[in-house]
């Protein structure tokens, strides 16, 4: 897909007044499992944020989520890719720009996401299939620590599918 990623970036000079900091292109960089290609626009080290963090948030190191943080970024999902089964500590806000994504969870029951719809993944065990086999699916998730999700008193772990 390649369609670089506009990201404006918004601070305070030293009397406070509002100005543009960063006005950037990104592009999706795949992944090595090949499923698909991402890029992260910015992360924050703390919820809440701190806004007083002149960091540049996209070049903070981040796994899948950030622990005590958050994560804004663009998955490209691939053609016919499918991800591993995973679970994360986060909730998930994954906004389709464009194409479908297919959500399954681990009792294999899946539902269809197409552009403009929304996704709230809330600590489930689940995976990502692009069902196309022509066309990218564009999605930006928001990834924000969670509480892990507890059965009888005692939190699931993380998961990943190997």
């Amino acid at each position: 897909m390649n369609i670089p990623i506009r990201r404006v970036v918004t601070g305070h000079t030293s009397e406070g007044i509002a100005v543009f900091t960063s006005d950037e292109e990104f592009e999706t960089i795949i992944i090595p499992t090949g499923d698909a290609a991402m890029t992260t626009l910015w992360t924050t080290a703390t919820v809440p944020a701190d806004c007083n963090d002149e960091t540049d948030g996209a070049k903070r190191d981040a796994g899948t989520t950030l622990k005590g943080g958050s994560v804004i970024r663009i998955v490209d999902m691939l053609p016919g890719a499918s991800s591993p089964l995973h679970r994360t500590d986060s909730i998930d806000y994954g906004i389709i720009i464009s194409g479908e994504i297919e959500l399954e969870l681990e009792n294999k029951v899946s539902k269809r996401i197409g552009a403009g719809e929304i996704i709230i993944q809330r600590g489930t065990v689940h995976k990502w299939k692009n069902p196309s086999e022509t066309e990218v699916c564009r999605i930006v998730f928001v990834l924000i620590e969670a509480k892990p999700y507890e059965m009888n008193g005692i939190p699931l772990p993380e998961y990943m599918q190997h």
